[in-house]
């Protein structure tokens, strides 16, 4: 360990994870040759090859791919305390950065208002997250925590408090026949093909966002994919097909030339506040409690869920 340079371990992870050593560079604000000799150097240390490199591909070597799985957690936690020890030391001045799907609902205010009562030193700054990668940025650590759909079943986050439920609409082109009703059956909605969430996003996070087969057992046409919220209402629009949206989210588009219809039968959706495992800063529990001292919250838990 003797001279070891973090620097030449987040060279390696950086490579491992993009398989570019140009993207690992960028990614790094270095250049490709600096990565280049940060890789040799640990390779060097180690007394082993981690990475073959060809003039078409880089791929890991065995005992890279045995070195990144043991790294990987290693190196999390040994970030998580040194930023844990940054914030201890200045206290709870600084940037909180919370992500969001859909809209911005009262509830979400709600919490950020009282966390910035509570913490005025401390700037809460929203950012809305894809509608089809609804836990990247959190590992990315592009936000500090988001609030997502559920489920989630990603075993290095932690899912805290749970939103109240709210009643699921149908999002329909506004010349629809159906736009004008009042409500929807769930059965009914076996009629629409129905607009799905695309990778990244895990399939199980997917299949929940989507009806597959109705509680009578009808199955429901499959629509087109897409990545975003506002690929989904401009496919609406479009006639492309129908989407299963909240109620907060179908208020706050309701200028679109959207038409949102409640759909009974159904169970609700709700939002999660998740983060991650090794990621817990002061911060973001002071958050995790104001989101809990806020109404509309249906169950309070720091627990992970299991993938199915």
């Amino acid at each position: 360990m003797g001279g070891l340079e973090v620097r030449e371990l987040e060279a390696f992870l950086a490579v491992a994870e993009e398989l570019h050593f140009g993207r690992a560079g960028e990614r790094l604000y270095v250049s490709q040759s600096r990565v280049s000799q940060l890789l040799r150097a640990l390779e060097r240390r180690i007394g082993g090859r981690l990475v073959e490199r060809t003039s078409r591909s880089v791929r890991l070597t065995p005992l890279g791919a045995d070195f990144l799985a043991e790294l990987r957690p290693a190196y999390a936690a040994l970030r998580a305390t040194v930023d844990g020890a940054r914030t201890a030391a200045r206290g709870m001045d600084g940037i909180l950065r919370i992500g969001f799907q859909g809209a911005g609902n009262d509830h979400l205010m709600a919490a950020v208002e009282l966390f910035q009562r509570w913490h005025p030193d401390c700037s809460a700054e929203l950012v809305e997250i894809p509608l089809a990668d609804p836990f990247g940025p959190v590992r990315r650590d592009e936000v500090d925590a988001a609030v997502v759909l559920l489920p989630m079943g990603e075993r290095d986050l932690v899912l805290g408090a749970v939103f109240a439920g709210q009643q699921q609409t149908l999002a329909v082109a506004s010349s629809h026949p159906v736009a004008d009703r009042a409500a929807l059956s769930v059965e009914e909605v076996a009629e629409f093909p129905l607009i799905g969430v695309r990778a990244p996003a895990p399939e199980y996070w997917r299949r929940a966002q989507k009806l597959d087969v109705t509680p009578e057992g009808r199955t429901v046409c499959t629509g087109p994919e897409v990545g975003t919220l506002e690929e989904a209402l401009a496919a609406v629009a479009a006639g492309r097909g129908a989407m299963l949206l909240c109620h907060p989210t179908a208020e706050s588009h309701r200028r679109r030339p959207v038409a949102f219809v409640p759909v009974t039968g159904i169970a609700e959706s709700r939002l999660g506040l998740v983060w991650r495992r090794h990621r817990e800063t002061p911060r973001v529990r002071a958050f995790s409690r104001a989101v809990a001292a806020t109404k509309g919250i249906d169950d309070v838990r720091s627990v992970t869920v299991e993938a199915s």
